[in-house]
């Protein structure tokens, strides 16, 4: 399978290296020093499961350098997806895939408005990876992917990238219903983004005030009633399958956002706490805990702010 990573940053790097190491053809999409790491030296991966390993990449800028792929991995943050995919348009030929890994739930919309209907495919990783140095990439976690079409059809576009991914060391589900997947996701990183940045504490001081427990379960508790109201098949269990979850992280937890705003970098805030408020306020359904913590954060959307003159 011909494969482009369009953007070869922690996971679309171990997903990527991944694959190649299977056999693979695979084509990296990257920038800056991380680009010219992976020209001179080939990509590394620093993996739990397989130990670390070095392949030599085909890395560029430049999409049309690559010409049509079977299969793009869109790994990319939520607040590029429109420029992006029109930037991928070189590598789209009449059955090319392209998959999502990003966060939020519409990304897949805006990628299919832009390089045309029928090459979307729904994807969740739960998978955790980051660029240790130029051309080093470093996984921490990884648990599972899960892939679909957005119809609910099972296709064999979608087995045959399940046997890819599986061939490459990971472990695949491919579900009746995507959307519950990803859907599902969105929920735990909505709320533990909106804990860690508003409090800017980790998890063991979170969940050791029992008012700010409650706030957490409270906006889990608005994301869920959101996501049925949009017609999206919830578990009865989720909630407190979450809850638990969230009782029983490291006390050290941070969600990646709030390493974005404590950096003073541009945030995915609008596609994955925003979004929850858009929606129930399009569906009639009361966020006004998630509202609060957005609007607290919103100041800090595009980085911290200048200090007025």
């Amino acid at each position: 399978m011909r494969i482009a990573i369009m953007g070869s940053g922690g996971m679309g790097g171990y997903f990527g290296g991944m694959l190649a190491r299977a056999g693979e053809d695979v084509h990296f999409i990257a920038r800056g020093a991380h680009l010219e790491a992976m020209q001179a030296s080939g990509l590394t991966v620093k993996t739990n499961e397989v130990g670390e390993f070095n392949i030599p990449a085909k890395a560029t800028n430049d999409p049309s350098e690559i010409g049509t792929v079977d299969l793009v991995l869109f790994c990319v943050k939520t607040y590029d997806t429109e420029e992006i995919a029109n930037f991928i348009k070189p590598l789209i030929g009449p059955d090319t895939v392209v998959m999502s890994l990003q966060n939020g739930v519409d990304n897949e919309e805006i990628i299919e408005s832009v390089i045309g209907p029928g090459h979307v495919t729904g994807a969740v990783a739960y998978v955790s990876a980051k660029i240790d140095s130029p051309g080093v990439i470093s996984e921490s976690y990884n648990q599972k992917i899960i892939l679909g079409e957005l119809t609910g059809e099972h296709t064999q576009r979608v087995e045959e990238i399940a046997k890819a991914f599986e061939a490459a060391g990971q472990t695949v589900e491919v579900p009746d219903d995507i959307r519950v997947a990803i859907w599902s996701k969105l929920l735990g990183i909505t709320t533990m983004s909106a804990i860690t940045c508003v409090t800017r504490l980790p998890g063991a001081h979170i969940f050791a005030c029992p008012e700010t427990r409650a706030l957490t379960h409270g906006m889990l508790d608005e994301g869920i009633a959101v996501a049925i109201a949009n017609e999206i098949a919830i578990p009865d269990t989720l909630g407190d399958e979450f809850k638990a979850i969230f009782d029983n992280f490291p006390p050290d937890y941070r969600a990646s956002m709030y390493h974005d705003l404590a950096n003073g970098r541009r945030m995915e805030l609008d596609e994955i706490i925003g979004v929850i408020v858009r929606l129930g306020e399009k569906l009639g359904v009361p966020t006004p805990l998630t509202f609060a913590v957005y609007a607290s954060l919103k100041p800090y959307a595009n980085g911290t702010p200048a200090t007025p003159s």
